[in-house]
Parts: C-alpha cells; structure tokens; sequence
C-alpha cells in the first residue's frame, strides 16, 4: 500500500511514516496542504491521510480541489474537531473517513487497509509500471531505463531519483521534497548530497543525448522536462 500522509506536525509525521514502514507499507509525506496537493495529483498513491488543520491550504479545501481535478484516490481525515457537524464537513468536501484525534495507530491501519482494498477491487485501475517522458523511459519492474533506445546504467539511489522525477515530470520538485521523498529523512539543508546526485544523474540521461531533459530552476529545485511532455505518460 502507497501512502500520502498531509500532516504539518512533524512529530506525529515521523511516528507515522515509521509505523506504517514497520508495517509493510510504503508512505510519502508533506507538511503542507500546497505540497501535499502538488504530490496527491501526480503520484499514484492507494490512500491520502490528510490532517484537516494544515498551512497553505487547509484539508477540506485540498481535498475539494482533488475531487473537482477528478482525483479519486480515498481519503482519510484526521482533525482534532469530532463531533458530528465536523466529520459530516469533511465527508461531504469529498472525503471517505474520518477519525477523531487522538487515535490508535491500529484503528488508522485498519481503516486505511480498507480503503486500499476498495480501491483495488476488480474494476479498479491497474498502477503504473512505467513511466515515459520524451525519450526516456523508466520501468520500475526490471528497474531498466532507457534513452532514445539506449540502455542506461543507473545506481539505485539514481534510480529512485530519477522515479521520482518521473512521478512528478513537468513540476519543479523542490530541494526539501528530494530529502524527504528519495532519502526518506532529512539532512543539513546545506549539505551538497542532492546535488552530486543530480550531476551524476545529468551525466547519464543527458550528456550523450538530446536536448535537455533534467533542468535545474535556479534557487528552487529540478524539472525533468521534454519539449513535447508536460507530464509523465503511465506505460501500463
């Protein structure tokens, strides 16, 4: 099971994203409702655990704004306001459970668990397996890629990098969103790690290529990016 998990209060994050590790799963996260929303609408993910008090844009909006883009994934809402005026808010702004702060962590799993297994009943649709953009393309299953035809090398934390550039093609991923998503805990933001990563990564898809694929937006982040795609295409 792929999780987003919106929540702003990073203690709580933490505890969640390792139990939910520790249980098998596989979360991201943001501490933002404007992250979270970028991340929600690019990433296919089984399950949103979405906080309901969150900066930028709070839950009930972010989830509004996912249901009109015609995002389907369910949502779960957590919020210390219970009673039934809010949970009755919050399901109708498009959610598909709610549960009351505080909460046992089996009670989260269990319902999470649930909406994952609607999700993947018979006529749902199939994750993808791969991911073009351009010439490039990613196959997370053999864990091959490939440029205009040519097969090219990558480490594993290169792969992972790449993937997750691919998830996101045509969005400027931040330096924090790389940190927290492609190493899965956070480093001095001053350390260089990203970027030895990202001139390593260059030099593999783009040196003996084409025009430039991975670009770098100057004081924010990278795009992966081709002329012709705005956007990753799912292969399968």
């Amino acid at each position: 099971m792929r999780l987003l998990i919106i929540e702003d209060d990073r203690e709580a994050v933490a505890y969640l994203v390792k139990a939910f590790r520790e249980a098998g799963h596989v979360p991201d996260h943001a501490t933002d409702g404007l992250d979270g929303y970028a991340l929600a609408r690019e990433g296919a993910y089984d399950v949103l655990i979405v906080d309901r008090m969150l900066p930028k844009l709070d839950g009930l909006s972010l989830i509004r704004s996912l249901r009109e883009q015609g995002v389907t994934v369910p949502v779960l809402i957590l919020s210390a306001l219970g009673q039934v005026d809010d949970r009755v808010k919050g399901l109708r702004a498009g959610g598909d459970d709610y549960l009351p702060k505080p909460y046992a962590f089996s009670e989260l799993l269990a319902r999470a668990e649930v909406l994952a297994r609607r999700r993947s009943g018979p006529n749902a649709a199939p994750e993808a397996t791969s991911y073009r953009v351009g010439d490039l393309e990613l196959d997370r299953l053999s864990h091959r890629v490939t440029r205009a035809g040519h097969e090219i090398a990558l480490q594993p934390r290169e792969f992972r990098l790449l993937e997750y550039l691919m998830r996101h093609a045509g969005q400027v991923v931040t330096r924090t969103m790389l940190l927290e998503h492609v190493w899965d805990y956070h480093f001095d933001p001053q350390t260089n790690v990203i970027d030895v990563h990202v001139s390593r990564l260059r030099a593999k898809i783009d040196k003996e290529f084409g025009p430039p694929i991975l670009h770098t937006v100057r004081g924010t982040g990278y795009v992966l990016r081709a002329d012709e795609a705005r956007g990753p295409v799912a292969v399968s």
